[in-house]
């Protein structure tokens, strides 16, 4: 624990928490932090008890399980942070659980052929490099909307662009020749600090456009489900698995901080079943 720490109000400790995290993480955690602080009648965090945590956790019932844990996910690392600054003097989040929640990858990951429709479904030529681009390239949605064009160069018949992605971390992904060549038509004279992928009003495209573009694809190739942006990195990842790619270098390219979150796609997808050796 660090040295004790003057005492701070409840949104000075919310500023402090979300610094450096991405514009969309910040507002998540100050939403999450806000409905919180709300429920446990806006106490000092340091006078919040258990009792308040398993209240509030106990509001959340109506809410889908994974809502509830991203909210409860959420102030636990609120709590940790202000336990590990000395600004409270026990972590009584420790204490609560977050629920568990079926794995549903295997439900996200389109097929060659569903992916196939849903790009060349699209008719605007804007749209549908994007959508090659989350797939192509594996963005997150984030990655994509941030994009300028100083981050793209020719590397020959390719192109790469560059990816300051979760983390602040930053990578370089390889284009294939067809989506360099039409990411490349996009460009029409624009500067190095202009944005890839533009609102109308020039700056650069908000993320929920891009899930507004997805699902709209998504409903054109006959898609069923709540289909996002991710699905499509979703798809990049296991796709080039079955296609013989290097996990290592599906876990790079992705920019997966371990090798054990890329591994989860060769459990969604698998080849290989003790069932299939019994008899029918």
């Amino acid at each position: 624990m660090l040295p004790p720490t003057p005492k701070v109000s409840n949104s000075e400790l919310v500023e402090l928490w979300v610094h450096g995290r991405s514009p969309y993480t910040q507002d998540s955690y100050r939403r999450y932090a806000r409905r919180f602080f709300d429920h446990a009648g806006n106490k000092p965090l340091a006078e919040v008890t258990l009792m308040d945590l398993q209240a509030w956790q106990m509001s959340l019932a109506t809410c889908s399980v994974n809502s509830q844990r991203l909210a409860i996910g959420a102030i636990k690392s609120l709590l940790s942070f202000a336990h590990k600054l000395g600004a409270i003097s026990v972590n009584v989040g420790i204490l609560v659980r977050s629920p568990i929640v079926k794995n549903q990858l295997a439900e996200k990951i389109l097929t060659q052929e569903q992916v196939k429709r849903l790009i060349e479904g699209e008719a605007n030529p804007r749209n549908r490099v994007i959508l090659r681009m989350l797939y192509g390239a594996g963005l997150r949605v984030s990655e994509l909307c941030g994009l300028k064009w100083r981050d793209l160069k020719a590397r020959g018949e390719r192109g790469q662009v560059t990816v300051f992605g979760k983390g602040g971390k930053t990578r370089a992904v390889l284009l294939s020749p067809k989506l360099w060549e039409s990411v490349s038509q996009l460009r029409e004279g624009r500067g190095n600090n202009e944005a890839v992928f533009c609102s109308r009003r020039g700056g650069h495209l908000c993320r929920s456009q891009v899930f507004k573009i997805v699902k709209a694809a998504a409903k054109r190739a006959g898609i069923e489900g709540n289909v996002s942006p991710h699905w499509l990195r979703h798809s990049h990842a296991s796709h080039s698995l079955e296609r013989g790619a290097p996990i290592h270098l599906v876990q790079k390219t992705l920019g997966h901080s371990s090798l054990q979150i890329t591994e989860k796609y060769l459990h969604a997808q698998p080849t290989e079943s003790s069932s299939l050796y019994l008899p029918e």
